[in-house]
């Protein structure tokens, strides 16, 4: 009796299929899909003719390494996540299109293909500089144009880690001290012609507030401000002594000085 019990207790489990969070199933029956798609949670099944293949619609991480190649030539190694998802609606259709080794069949030639046509544009040194998030952007956009009416949906495609050619750091590193002592001496020299553009400005200034100066001093100006000068010091209340020549008074105080 225990022995019935046992086996009937594994024909219920094994007509079970769960799936996880983060996937779907498709169930396949005496090799032929059906075209539901079965949502997370448990799944009854016929263990003898069908059988459930599960495909993540969550964001999985492919990582490659491989050498690309650049414009001058040269191979530099790279290792680079792919992060994708399939859409769930199209679970059907990946698998009768392109299998359950969807990611050797589709993802990873197409990435191949596409990150070799994109890099050959670049130089080695860009994959390593500013440039790197356009490349990972060129990329993800090709693989996109390829694959994104398969089902899959390209994320995004990131370059971890880049190992460039021997000796080519070094010329990179020496470049880079180059631009920017460059940099620095075009600084200088902007900071020492703004300074004589100042040192310019300020002259002409003076200079034209001499002009204006001495072309205000007329001889006859200078007669009025001595009179000026004449009639004030004849007012003043102190005993002195004036002796003018009718231009240019001189004063000489009660003490003599």
């Amino acid at each position: 009796m225990k022995k019935i019990v046992s086996i009937f207790s594994l024909i219920i489990l094994s007509s079970c299929v769960v799936v996880n969070p983060g996937y779907v199933g498709v169930k396949s029956t005496l090799g032929k899909l059906k075209p539901r798609v079965y949502q997370p949670g448990l799944i009854s099944v016929n263990p003898f003719l069908t059988r459930v293949v599960v495909l993540p619609t969550r964001t999985v991480n492919l990582e490659v390494r491989l050498n690309l190649p650049s414009k001058e030539g040269l191979n530099v190694l790279a290792e680079i996540s792919i992060l994708y998802h399939i859409e769930s609606n199209e679970a059907p259709s990946v698998i009768q299109t392109v299998g359950e080794r969807y990611e050797d069949v589709m993802i990873l030639s197409v990435f191949r293909s596409a990150a070799a046509d994109v890099c050959s544009r670049y130089m080695a040194k860009d994959m390593h500089s500013g440039q790197r998030s356009v490349i990972e952007d060129a990329i993800k956009n090709h693989m996109d144009s390829l694959i994104a009416d398969r089902g899959f949906v390209i994320e995004s495609v990131l370059m971890k880690s880049i190992s460039l050619p021997s000796g080519l750091y070094e010329a990179i590193e020496s470049k880079l001290e180059a631009e920017q002592i460059a940099q620095r001496m075009e600084f200088e020299l902007e900071q020492e012609r703004l300074e004589a553009q100042r040192k310019k400005i300020e002259a002409q200034g003076v200079r034209d507030a001499q002009q204006v100066l001495a072309e205000g001093l007329s001889e006859e100006i200078i007669k009025w401000r001595s009179l000026e000068v004449l009639e004030k010091l004849s007012a003043s209340p102190n005993a002195k002594l004036i002796i003018t020549d009718g231009n240019t008074p001189v004063l000489i105080s009660e003490d003599g000085k």
